[in-house]
């Protein structure tokens, strides 16, 4: 049955008995090759109840793939859409199988939107992968604004225990920061940090250091982004006390990241320059005692949620991540700004292919006309390197089940939810307004999670088919898409979104992350935390003297 609905992206799942409920599906999609018009439906999919709910799923009722939702062997006979199929090959989990016969460079269609062309003729049954089929993107594109009003309702405000600072900001740790200048100082930070975990105790939720190659023999923009990159740090919430450690002859000597800095609290925020020093690490121990005092005195209290500012990014997908995690993720992004929260999506380069449904979201032409050069300035540094702009999914996305980058934007983008994009940020630049954010940052994990940080993100959700134990300089939650990664790496995956396939429904689900998150910002440590983890890095993008 398919009865026409709104018009906006994004995949919401509905358990109902032996059906799926497939809503707020992509309406138009435009790209280089083509513009593909179908309605928008409510898809209500029958698979064959229990048995075939576990095998397979069929997004979108244009799609001429579905994807097996576990391991499928050859000769297997399936009822897809009507139709009975038997599979003509071997299907991992997460990959996808044709429903129909396809020519050679027939578009493949998946979440009702092309994700490539096939590169031969392609059977009924048969897999859809890489050595059948390729992206067909191309280079720069104009776009034309179709905005679509997509408000969300308000919803009753929840509460988190945090920590109010005496700026006005709220943290969701009260950490002290030892942050370099410069990686020639990189070894005495990571020493003080070691001596210094006398100080984790009380309030203070922990001792960190970040140290990063740079802040020396950088010219330009590179310059720029480390300066704004580590003045954002410093400016953290959830640094409840901070030692910025210099050299003292770094072109990002500490005068002058002062100027990026800002006004400060000087009992927050100390100075080191470890050239003036006879033992820095001694005087670093001296002034981290005095942090720490200060830092102390702080104690978590009811803050609304309002407050929270949550960082959205994946990394190491796989065929189940635009299916289970990254849709979970967007329904949690739609709850918390419905309670006047905000949220950031970064990852420029894994919008390719998806970004006019992030366009059309944008609540006025200012923030479209933002977002197209969000997209094509990302487009022109690849090409300024000569690189190829579509060639973006990893060895292990494509293990996984994602073929081109079109597959991968169109499940990465799920993140965002339904809600309209209310800002557009620079890299480094911190969030200013509530709502859905896009920030201008790359696909690498280590480096986006950092910049979500740096914008002003408390926490990081990270959505992932193939798990990573990396961490940054806020609480990053793993979000698996499937179960077996949950069960096989219990020691860095926190939330499981595999349980879609086996019948939870998504708004379930979407509010189990909502309270877990809630359980984060009020204290409850991650697996990375426990690990005690945590990392930074900085977007090189320029020389090196």
């Amino acid at each position: 049955f398919y009865l026409c609905f709104s018009q906006f992206f994004s995949l919401y799942f509905m358990h109902f008995h032996h059906f799926y409920i497939f809503s707020n599906l992509p309406l138009t999609f435009l790209n280089s090759q083509s513009k593909l018009n179908v309605s928008s439906y409510i898809c209500i999919c029958p698979l064959g109840g229990i048995e075939n709910m576990e095998k397979f799923i069929m997004i979108h009722p244009a799609d001429k793939v579905a994807v097996a939702l576990s391991p499928l062997k050859a000769g297997t006979e399936l009822s897809v859409d009507g139709q009975n199929i038997t599979l003509l090959e071997d299907i991992p989990q997460g990959h996808k199988f044709a429903l129909q016969d396809m020519e050679a460079g027939e578009e493949v269609i998946k979440y009702g939107c092309p994700i490539g062309l096939t590169t031969e003729p392609v059977k009924k049954g048969a897999w859809v992968h890489v050595h059948n089929m390729k992206t067909g993107l191309g280079d720069l594109l104009t776009y034309t604004y179709h905005k679509q009003d997509t408000d969300l309702a308000p919803t009753e405000e929840v509460f988190f225990q945090g920590y109010k600072r005496a700026d006005g900001k709220t943290g969701v740790r009260n950490e002290l920061w030892i942050i370099p200048t410069v990686g020639c100082v990189n070894n005495v930070a990571q020493a003080i940090e070691k001596k210094a975990q006398i100080f984790r105790k009380g309030t203070i939720d922990a001792v960190a250091a970040f140290p990063h190659p740079y802040g020396c023999s950088q010219m330009g923009d590179d310059q720029e982004n480390t300066r704004q990159i580590l003045a954002d740090l410093i400016n953290h919430p959830n640094a409840g006390g901070v030692l910025v450690l210099g050299l003292g002859c770094e072109n990002s000597n500490i005068e002058v990241l002062k100027k990026y800095i800002g006004p400060y609290d000087e009992r927050r925020v100390k100075f080191l320059v470890a050239q003036e020093s006879e033992d820095e690490i001694e005087d670093a121990m001296k002034l981290l005692g005095e942090l720490a005092e200060y830092a102390g005195s702080a104690k978590r209290e009811p803050v609304s949620c309002s407050q929270l500012v949550i960082g959205m990014k994946c990394g190491g997908s796989d065929g189940l991540s635009g299916i289970t995690a990254n849709p979970t993720v967007g329904a949690f992004s739609d709850l918390l700004i419905s309670k006047g929260g905000t949220t950031i999506l970064t990852e420029v380069p894994e919008m390719f292919g998806a970004e006019t449904l992030l366009m059309n979201r944008c609540e006025n032409q200012e923030l479209f006309d933002q977002t197209v050069d969000l997209i094509n300035n990302f487009k022109n540094y690849f090409k300024s390197h000569n690189q190829t702009i579509y060639e973006n999914p990893s060895p292990g996305n494509k293990k996984g089940g994602i073929s081109t980058l079109e597959d991968k934007s169109l499940g990465c983008t799920q993140k965002s939810g339904s809600a309209p994009v209310r800002g557009v940020l620079a890299y480094g630049e911190p969030v200013k307004e509530k709502g859905l954010n896009l920030l201008s940052a790359p696909g690498n994990d280590l480096v986006a999670s950092t910049a979500l940080a740096a914008s002003g993100a408390h926490i990081v959700l990270f959505t992932t088919g193939r798990g990573t134990p990396f961490a940054s300089p806020v609480p990053t939650v793993k979000i698996s898409s499937n179960s077996a990664l949950f069960h096989k790496k219990g020691n860095w995956i926190d939330f499981n979104c595999g349980t879609m396939v086996e019948g939870q429904d998504l708004s379930a689900l979407s509010r189990e992350l909502f309270d877990y998150v809630i359980a984060v910002a009020s204290g409850e440590e991650v697996k990375s935390e426990k690990a005690g983890f945590h990392d930074m890095a900085i977007f090189k993008q320029g020389v090196t003297l």
